[in-house]
């Protein structure tokens, strides 16, 4: 039996709006209530914990360490009581939802069009997306699983291999000035780089025997849309997965300078918290997604060896 009592949950709201606005006037015009209202709940509040959780300064309310703290730990609670509200609201007779985290070019280039599939065959399972670019702690965040690009090395997580990456050099046609026979043509163009895989220009180059410190020179974008749309304007060649423009290539006016396309040595992989029991959504998720990915792979084999993880 607990020997406490938790707080009741307008306390909870009238603290968390507080502490997110540090302002009780704003919290109650968020909540509809009065500003005595939410000052007196938060009174019972830190009377029940025995805490101070804000300090007056000046005439205006300031969190205390404390209520810094459990602050964010009662967003993170009422944030994951709205999701399991709505799941259960949406899919009270089973199913439920997936928080996924992704890739956003990946996410909009090759999951999302294939999501119809998925829900034709899960129809009481669906998946939301919020972006991560990185690894992230599962445990400090809403996510069950994650789409990953790089290595299976994820600390707490198991990792299902999905495919590799084939990049290509892509440009506007207009700027370039004569035909590129030879991949060191490139160099006389700016080259534009992604964040997230600062050395594959350099990785692309070395495979075709080009050693040049210019390889490593130019712009950096942190996003595959950002750097395709950087080349459709003209402003460099940029290095991007092949699946990400093939399709778009005349439609975004880009044109592949050199048509000598590298294998990467990283790869697509679902990763999901090790210890963590998993239910239906990610179940289900999982066999769809790994079998889509074995479809795409015999499509392009080159693309289905799984790199050396060492």
């Amino acid at each position: 039996m607990r020997k406490f009592k938790i707080p009741n949950m307008g306390a909870l709201l009238a603290f968390e709006a507080a502490a997110r606005h540090e302002s009780f006037t704003h919290a109650a015009r968020e909540l509809f209530l009065t500003e005595s209202a939410v000052s007196r709940q938060i009174n019972t509040l830190e009377s029940n914990l025995g805490v101070r959780l804000f300090v007056r300064v000046k005439q205006r309310v300031v969190l205390t360490k404390a209520g810094k703290v459990y602050g964010a730990q009662v967003r993170r609670s009422l944030e994951q009581l709205d999701r399991d509200t709505l799941s259960i609201i949406a899919h009270g007779s089973g199913g439920g939802y997936l928080e996924l985290a992704v890739l956003p070019t990946f996410a909009s280039q090759w999951l999302i069009p294939r999501l119809v599939a998925f829900n034709a065959q899960y129809p009481d399972v669906r998946v939301n997306m919020g972006v991560r670019t990185g690894t992230f702690p599962f445990a400090e965040t809403h996510f069950e699983a994650a789409i990953h690009y790089g290595k299976p090395t994820w600390p707490g997580t198991s990792a299902d291999f999905l495919f590799c990456e084939e990049v290509v050099p892509v440009c506007a046609a207009s700027l370039l000035k004569r035909p590129v026979r030879h991949a060191a043509d490139l160099l006389d163009y700016p080259l534009l780089h992604s964040t997230t895989r600062p050395d594959g220009w350099a990785t692309w180059f070395a495979s075709l025997e080009v050693d040049d410190n210019r390889t490593m020179q130019g712009v950096r974008y942190e996003l595959h849309t950002m750097l395709i749309s950087a080349a459709a304007a003209g402003l460099g060649i940029a290095l991007v997965p092949r699946f990400f423009v093939d399709t778009q290539l005349a439609q975004l006016g880009l044109v592949i300078p050199l048509d000598t396309p590298a294998v990467a040595d990283s790869a697509y992989y679902l990763v999901y918290p090790t210890e963590l029991s998993h239910g239906k959504p990610l179940a289900s998720f999982r066999e769809w997604l790994l079998q889509e990915a074995a479809s795409y792979s015999a499509i392009y084999p080159e693309l289905a060896g799984k790199p050396d993880t060492d």
